[in-house]
């Protein structure tokens, strides 16, 4: 029988890299109640995250430390190499929750810290597909390569926001966070497409249909919503003031493509599991499906308001309580791996 020593020694061998998604489904949830003045709801899920992120970011340096082999070989995996984005993500989701309540020098060090991880790691990543990607095929093409965007552009959106409330610094600041939601949309633009060939013009299989999809319509989400902090962040620089018009006008069907998606995605999933049999059982890939929805909601708020569009902000009270139902579900399934295997189910 396997001691607690071995149980927490073989959950951090066998960590999913892209457990991060745990945060940023969280996060992004809390800051969804926190915008709908849900404030019980938010604190309780701001609890949870700091808790998530106090373990995970020590178990993935004891991985690196204790496991380096197993750590690269995740690393070189074009399949998996997209999924350390998370961290990048979770970080500056984690980091918006701390602003909104105050935190400034909290968020701009979790902010510098994703910069510090998104800039290195997507020059490996893209080497990795250069130079690793044996396969040269564009079935290797997954909704996990979007977590690249979704990193971009959550540095984008914790920016915006910093760059209103810090002390010095601030032109910096937004001028980065331009700069990362033009890369996150340059990105997205090429990724989407290959996305976009791949399953609407080659065979799919159940296996492919997984929760990683929804990260085609999160990406877009969080584009939408690190472009609405743009716009409701005020800027000295005369040149950024004049791009409103294009970020507003990019935000607006952006919104739409992600609402679209919704639909799509859903019928993916009843073609999955009720027309492939594929079962139902937790894997951390799950983390993926639910930040869309709790971004989705977030991004239709903060664009309502950026607009003024208040009809808009209807759809974010239906949508918080679908995104929340799924975070239960899935921490649920978390909850049940751990109690029966004494760690985490690996992906």
């Amino acid at each position: 029988m396997e001691t607690g020593e071995g149980r927490i020694r073989s959950a951090i061998r066998t960590l999913y890299p892209g457990y991060f998604a745990l945060i940023m489904a969280t996060g992004i949830i809390s800051n969804g109640f926190y915008l709908l003045d849900i404030k019980p709801l938010s604190n309780a899920l701001l609890v949870v995250d700091s808790a998530a992120f106090a373990v995970l970011i020590p178990a993935t340096i004891a991985r690196a430390a204790m496991f380096p082999r197993l750590l690269w070989a995740d690393l070189v995996n074009p399949r998996l190499v997209f999924s350390f984005f998370t961290i990048v993500a979770g970080a500056n989701v984690f980091g918006i929750q701390l602003l909104l309540r105050g935190h400034v020098d909290l968020a701009l060090a979790l902010w510098i810290f994703s910069l510090a991880v998104w800039i290195p790691l997507s020059y490996f990543s893209f080497s990795v597909l250069t130079f690793r990607d044996t396969e040269r095929n564009v079935g290797i093409v997954g909704g996990g390569w979007l977590i690249a965007i979704v990193g971009a552009e959550s540095i984008a959106a914790l920016g915006s926001k910093l760059s209103a409330v810090v002390s010095s610094g601030s032109e910096v600041i937004f001028v980065t966070a331009h700069a990362f939601w033009g890369i996150g949309l340059i990105l997205y633009g090429i990724f989407v497409t290959l996305f976009a060939y791949r399953i609407f013009f080659f065979r799919v299989t159940a296996e492919d249909m997984n929760p990683l999809f929804w990260v085609v319509m999160g990406a877009a989400a969080i584009t939408v919503n690190a472009g609405s902090a743009m716009m409701v962040a005020e800027s000295q620089i005369g040149y950024l003031a004049d791009l409103h018009p294009f970020v507003d006008g990019v935000s607006l069907v952006l919104w739409a493509w992600a609402t679209w998606w919704i639909p799509m995605l859903v019928i993916f999933g009843v073609w999955r599991h009720v027309a492939m049999k594929a079962p139902i059982e937790y894997s951390p890939m799950y983390w993926s499906l639910v930040f869309p929805l709790g971004m989705y909601t977030v991004a239709t708020w903060q664009f309502a308001t950026a607009d003024q569009f208040n009809f808009m902000k209807g759809i974010a009270d239906v949508t918080i309580w679908v995104a929340f139902a799924a975070w239960l579900i899935t921490m649920t399934g978390l909850v049940r791996s751990i109690w029966r295997s004494g760690r985490p189910v690996p992906n």
